[in-house]
């Protein structure tokens, strides 16, 4: 026994020695007044335990310094350890023990003693004695405070255990429960152990307190962290996982991962652009990492879906065999001699070069001339695919472009869209009704076509949706529309316009006999015995119950014919024959709808045939005028549009400043009023081209002299009578022969246009061309034999000189309505 030091009573300890059974303990560290439950495993441990229940009980614990090793020998056993007493031993029905041990006091192995069956220890017992002094005070006090916040923070650690801990008044055992119930590691735990001052003891325990707060306050903020952040994707992938263990366990079959190695599989096969490659491989690594039943996952296989599914180089073999091409051609439309030989001539490029990009065309026709069927002929003479787009009431620029992957449910654009549909990266691509977008708040749909329609970007078209760059270049686009008006400027200027006019009567007539009565008979149920058409009969349905660029109507008219004849073949039988005449159209269509043949039925004073040009083709426009006593008004009727007003304004004004030359007063225009009308009154009319048409119906009404009613014309006219040229013209040829007119008269520098016209529409129709008004008014009014309509220059030249005598007044005008 050793004596009390009172100059440092907290190193002073009382040694004794024994000997005892020793236990080695895994990841455990048992301190004196701790009851702690061990089950045990090892014979050796076992043999030990139950020599000590054997004997008096008590057993020295010391931990093991690696829990790993099974067998542990002398070195591998802290030294220090604490001597315990074996309350309650319990054996399980596989062997282990269970045993509940009570720490008694500190001790430290001094010789291990030989014993084959388990280790026997000869230990020295610690026993420290201390006085109470202010540091201890401050220390214990200090710890208590500690504890409480860790206890706070530890939802293991209950509210009695911290009450129990307040009230302990011995260091020693107060440093000894606080270090047993906080979460240390072994060595730590076996460092306080090993730690006989008392004082020092607390010092160590309450910087490891302090160690473990600032751990546990730092876990409890990123829990709230995670917690705040926490959605319901998230909880989604919890229980997805949960689900697939579930799946797992019952034998289900991984669809998520086959379904990862297919994606896989398809990658490897894909031949893609440099750029896309490594898109798509980066989205890979991306979706292997996710939760299959999460929206981003869903979202990144999409797009690895569109990259794959996209045609990157696969392309169809074109045929360059011009023969068969323009054979083709030939066979599924009659006439367009442009665009079929536009179409040859890329074709001989191609079959010499092997390297030019495909051509942009614009097809611009009146509806119903074949402008979308020629693009699908295309295709097939080329051996491309073929894919239609149609751009009519396309606002958002999202449509050609597409949209960003950020958005829910964002898709490429349109032109992405059917590249895939077309399953080739050299379809032929049809843009219908290009002329037909409009603009709003998203976007202008047609600045975003000129990249797509430009050849000289379109090799790196870049869509939202991707963010990779497609080459467009090989693409043969074809536009089409009815006007070009309506198109911007920058998106014309990347196309090569090919204007498709209206067709003649002879181009209907064989259109009709070669292609739509074969079809209309084929989709009616009929047969060609059953029903034929004469070519006077298809004139008929042309000139009295259509008037169109087109043959849409002329299509629509012969169905309604074949399905009445249908029904007379249910009623009468198969074998029924039926012939449609000239004379028969009536019973089947009923009254003619449209006056054909005839302007008008005799010459008439003021009454001119005009030429117009509307999105359907040509059409006549009749002009009248007439003159009723008045103040010198100019009234103008049948909703004309500021440009045609102006016009009439101008011709009135070249009258005016021609009086003297026809025959009339300086002043006739102040005593009556003219008024200008155009027939057809609801339909808006606008264009500078009816001038000539104006001034001469003005010229007619106020000399008296007829006009021609086999004479059209067409031409802008100017104050000093000059005539500008007009467009349109092929149109408005067209027109006036349907109309049955004998003579047009044009502008002279419209003689260039004249080419476009067929040779047998020039062989019916004599073109008149003119320069100036008064020619215009020489070739269209009607005069008696030797009758002149412009005064010479002796007979105006006493109206042209002042001499201060009064003129003589004219007649008043005769006042006729028309």
């Amino acid at each position: 026994m050793f004596n009390v030091n009172k100059k440092n009573p907290s190193d002073l300890f009382r040694i004794e020695k024994y000997q005892y059974p020793m236990l080695p303990l895994r990841d455990v560290v048992v301190f004196p007044n701790m009851v702690v439950p061990l089950f045990v495993g090892r014979d050796r441990s076992i043999k030990a335990l139950e020599y000590a229940m054997a004997n008096d009980k008590e057993i020295f614990l010391s931990a093991q310094k690696d829990a790993k090793v099974d067998n542990p020998t002398k070195k591998d056993i802290y030294p220090f350890g604490t001597l315990g007493s074996v309350l309650q031993l319990l054996r399980l029905p596989d062997g282990t023990v269970k045993a509940l041990i009570e720490g008694r006091q500190r001790a430290k192995i001094e010789v291990y003693l030989d014993n084959n069956e388990f280790f026997m220890v000869h230990i020295k017992k610690l026993s420290p004695e201390y006085q109470l002094n202010l540091e201890s005070k401050a220390l214990m006090r200090a710890a208590i405070d500690g504890f409480e916040e860790y206890a706070k923070l530890n939802e293991k650690i209950g509210n009695d255990l911290v009450s129990t801990v307040s009230t302990i008044e011995d260091p020693s055992r107060l440093a000894d429960t606080i270090a047993a119930h906080l979460t240390l590691k072994v060595q730590d735990k076996q460092e306080l152990l090993e730690t006989e001052d008392v004082n020092r003891r607390l010092e160590k325990l309450y910087e490891k307190l302090r160690s473990e707060i600032d751990i546990l306050k730092l876990e409890n903020r990123l829990k709230k962290r995670v917690k705040r952040q926490m959605e319901k994707t998230q909880k989604d992938y919890y229980l997805n996982e949960q689900m697939r263990a579930i799946q797992k366990e019952m034998g289900a079959k991984d669809d998520f991962k086959a379904e990862l190695d297919e994606v896989e599989r398809r990658i490897k096969k894909k031949r893609l652009s440099k750029e896309a490659h490594g898109k798509v491989w980066q989205e890979f690594r991306k979706l292997k990492m996710m939760s299959p039943m999460s929206a981003e996952a869903t979202v990144v296989r999409n797009y690895i879906d569109w990259i794959l599914s996209l045609p990157w180089y696969e392309r169809t073999r074109e045929k360059m065999d011009i023969a068969e091409a323009e054979a083709i051609l030939e066979e599924d439309h009659y006439g367009l001699r442009k665009p079929k030989e536009r179409i040859l001539e890329y074709l001989a490029v191609q079959s010499l070069t092997k390297k030019i990009k495909g051509p942009i065309l614009c097809l611009v026709g009146p509806p119903g001339v074949g402008k979308t069927s020629l693009a699908k002929s295309v295709a097939r003479a080329t051996g491309r695919n073929f894919v239609r787009l149609s751009l009519g009431g396309v606002r958002d620029e999202a449509e050609i472009r597409g949209h960003r992957r950020t958005y829910i449910g964002a898709l490429p654009g349109k032109i992405i869209q059917y590249l895939r549909k077309a399953k080739s990266n050299n379809p032929v691509f049809c843009l219908d009704e290009v002329d037909k977008m409009s603009t709003d708040f998203r976007g202008d749909p047609s600045a975003a076509l000129l990249e797509v329609l430009d050849p000289e970007q379109n090799f790196a078209f870049n869509d939202h949706y991707l963010d990779l760059d497609y080459d467009l270049s090989q693409i043969l686009f074809i536009t089409t529309a009815n006007t070009l008006y309506s198109i911007p400027a920058p998106l014309q200027d990347r196309m090569e316009i090919i204007r498709l006019p209206g067709y003649t009567e002879l181009e209907k007539l064989n259109i009709a006999k070669q292609f739509l009565v074969k079809k209309q008979i084929e989709q009616n149920g009929l047969s060609p015995e059953n029903i034929m058409f004469s070519d006077q009969a298809i004139l008929a349905i042309i000139r009295n119950y259509t008037k169109e660029a087109g043959v849409r109507n002329l299509e629509r008219e012969i169905s309604s014919i074949c399905r009445k004849v249908a029904k007379e073949v249910v009623k009468r039988g198969r074998d029924t024959k039926i012939k449609i005449g000239a004379t028969s159209i009536h019973r089947y269509l009923g009254v003619p709808k449209f006056r054909f043949g005839k302007t008008e039925q005799e010459d008439q004073i003021g009454v001119t045939t005009g030429l117009a040009w509307t999105d359907v083709g040509g059409e006549l426009l009749q002009t009248e005028a007439a003159i009723m006593p008045g103040k010198g008004n100019l009234v103008l009727t049948g909703k004309l549009g500021e440009v045609m007003q102006e016009s009439a304004q101008a011709a009135l004004s070249y009258v005016r400043s021609r009086a003297r030359q026809l025959r009339l007063p300086d002043k006739f225009y102040e005593k009556i009023d003219i008024h200008i009308h155009v027939p057809e009154g609801a339909i808006p009319k606008d264009g500078p081209s009816a001038g000539i048409a104006l001034a001469t119906s003005i010229v007619s009404a106020v000399t008296r002299k007829p006009v021609n009613r086999n004479i059209a014309m067409t031409g802008e006219i100017t104050l000093r009578g000059r005539v500008l040229p007009i467009g349109g013209l092929k149109e408005k040829i067209l027109a006036a022969h349907r109309g049955d007119v004998l003579k047009v008269i044009i502008p002279m520098e419209n003689k260039k246009d004249i080419e476009e016209i067929p040779k047998k529409i020039l062989k019916k129709i004599e073109i008149i061309l003119v320069e100036h008004m008064d020619q215009v008014l020489k070739e269209a009014l009607i005069f008696e034999e030797g009758e002149k309509l412009f005064a010479s220059e002796e007979e105006c030249e006493p109206f042209c000189i002042e001499t201060g005598k009064e003129e003589p007044k004219p007649p008043a005008p005769e006042v006729t309505a028309h």
